[in-house]
């Protein structure tokens, strides 16, 4: 897989097709978050420390072996480690805020709107960035969008009991689309392994102090809760987050964001295949639905 600085010689056929399966292929990776996450016996906000933490080593590694020759370069200015570090911003508001957030509203409500940053990103792409899209794309992102309500069926309740969760929630997305946003435009300058190893050292030197102020458990109980640990930061973050950065370098970032809508549909079909949650055939549909409207998305973006 070639990881260079995105020149206009790279935006071929090939090298799109290559970057829309590592984001997939990276969504269905995260997708197994929810799992581990689960699985943890860890507070939430030591959760998300231990993902980049752990992670941090491996990509570290990956970045110092990386060729001297290549055509990314290293970070050598402030304004390359101010871009750098608003990633990791970004990334760290993103998984403290929707951790929070489901301490205000249920977890699917949570869950869906953290999911919304199509909303935020195509049009920030279209005013910053000069992304073009059709109308085409505009109907595959909301009818990706009303499947993954579809797929969130009744466990979605609008409540004003629940309207500072809700907030926190789009909060979320935002903060998550700024993270697709930074990073699609780093992409054109640096390699994933060091886009990956700058922020996630940003993302994990903010969340640890919030994780010790927590009160909540900051290390597993046994060695099977620090497997669960491990495989949430190498597979999900170091694994999947890692493919989708790399396919930020070949596609639009308002269409990849779309395209993460597969996580919630594979998170459902992982907890049914593995914790035996129900999977219904509402469920079922919005999932097929998110999956017409990434097709219909990608077909209009440009």
């Amino acid at each position: 897989m070639t990881d260079s600085r995105v020149l206009p010689a790279l935006h071929t056929p090939h090298a799109q097709r290559l970057a829309l399966i590592a984001l997939l292929a990276g969504a269905l990776s995260i997708a197994f978050a929810p799992i581990f996450v689960r699985l943890s016996d860890v507070g939430p906000v030591a959760i998300a420390f231990w993902r980049v933490a752990l992670s941090a080593p491996v990509l570290a590694l990956w970045m110092s072996l990386e060729p001297k020759a290549g055509r990314s370069r290293a970070p050598s200015t402030p304004r390359d480690f101010a871009r750098l570090t608003l990633a990791g911003l970004c990334f760290a508001g993103d998984l403290v805020i929707w951790h929070i957030s489901i301490g205000y509203t249920s977890v699917a409500n949570a869950t869906l709107l953290a999911n919304f940053a199509p909303l935020f990103v195509a049009p920030v792409a279209w005013f910053l960035f000069k992304e073009r899209f059709t109308s085409r794309f505009v109907v595959g992102m909301i009818l990706a969008l009303a499947g993954a309500l579809i797929l969130m069926g009744e466990s979605f309740r609008l409540s004003a009991d629940h309207l500072f969760g809700d907030a926190l929630g789009l909060l979320t997305a935002v903060f998550y689309g700024g993270y697709i946003l930074s990073v699609g435009h780093l992409r054109s300058e640096f390699s994933t392994a060091t886009i990956m190893t700058w922020s996630g050292g940003i993302t994990a030197v903010i969340l640890l102090p919030l994780a010790l102020l927590s009160g909540q458990p900051l290390f597993p109980a046994n060695s099977d809760g620090w497997l669960v640990l491990a495989g949430l930061a190498l597979f999900s973050h170091a694994g999947g987050q890692s493919l989708i950065a790399y396919a930020l370098a070949h596609l639009p970032a308002s269409f990849s964001s779309v395209s993460l809508l597969l996580q919630p549909a594979a998170a459902a079909i992982l907890a049914w295949m593995l914790l035996n949650e129900p999977l219904g055939v509402l469920q079922a549909a919005g999932a097929a639905v998110i999956l017409v409207g990434i097709l219909l998305a990608r077909r209009g973006s440009r």
